[in-house]
């Protein structure tokens, strides 16, 4: 299976499960027990439901339903799985012949924040063009995110936006490798294994936070950053960009602001196509 990411487990910021498409789970990371209440032993080959409420996992199989068939991330936000009264943000994708779930602690406040703001910053896109267009949109997705630099790439063109004071070290967060995790928020944080280790038919290298590898991790912190997002642009199938975001300093993991990002992404990428057809 093709890796999307270069670390072999997830960050600590979060918590994974691989699952059949019975929704049995056949991997769980290591520290799932604080998302659960279960050791990651106890939960192979036991189906999903043994251990989350009834509720949560008919909504989830539901929203799951949906996805089939696609290559996208659904997501699900504020979630109670068991009786801890603990509430967390899910996002899954289905690779090949297993769903992937992953899990983060939902933030207490600002839930919707992001979303609200994705149709004002693509509205004022509408006006701008050629290289003002690529400008416009790397300085709005760095309102929507509050990252200290976005570099938007496609193709030849390249348009950066970052913080007043954030050093430039060249090449910046403009040169990851494109295999990088699309989540980091925390370079410097410990990898979490996922059981069992042995296991060589697993599509972790496709989370969300999948852990980055060693050198990617020194590869961002050689740049001056700490946490990082990428949020690539497909058209039919067809990647036509990319927006690379990097922060100085770590932080929280938000499914809801990844998913905005996607959004606001995918509207410039329509936007980019039909300023490149009027140029045409």
């Amino acid at each position: 299976m093709t890796a999307q990411g270069g670390g072999e487990g997830i960050q600590p910021s979060g918590f994974l499960l691989e699952l059949s498409l019975d929704w049995l789970v056949l991997r769980a990371s290591e520290n799932v027990h604080h998302l659960l209440g279960e050791s990651h032993v106890t939960l192979i080959d036991e189906p999903l439901g043994r251990f989350v409420h009834a509720q949560a996992i008919h909504d989830l199989r539901n929203l799951f339903s949906r996805l089939s068939g696609t290559t996208g991330i659904a997501r699900a936000y504020r979630v109670r799985l068991t009786d801890d009264p603990d509430l967390f943000d899910i996002a899954f994708q289905q690779i090949e012949e297993r769903v992937l779930v992953e899990a983060v602690p939902s933030p207490e406040e600002g839930f919707g924040e992001a979303f609200g703001s994705v149709g004002g910053l693509a509205d004022g896109l509408a006006v701008e063009a050629g290289k003002a267009l690529f400008d416009a949109a790397a300085r709005r997705m760095r309102a929507l995110t509050a990252f200290d630099r976005v570099t938007l790439l496609a193709g030849r063109f390249k348009s950066t936006s970052s913080r007043t004071g954030v050093p430039f070290r060249s090449g910046a967060n403009a040169t990851l490798s494109e295999d990088f995790p699309r989540l980091v928020p925390d370079s410097s944080a410990v990898t979490v294994p996922i059981f069992p280790r042995e296991d060589e038919d697993t599509v972790a290298a496709h989370a969300l936070l999948c852990a980055p590898s060693a050198e990617q991790a020194a590869e961002l912190n050689d740049r001056g950053f700490a946490s990082t997002m990428r949020v690539p642009m497909t058209i039919e199938g067809r990647k036509v960009a990319e927006f690379r975001l990097a922060h100085t300093k770590p932080l929280r993991p938000r499914f809801e602001l990844h998913a905005a990002a996607e959004l606001f992404a995918q509207m410039f990428a329509m936007r980019l196509e039909i300023d490149r057809s009027r140029a045409a």
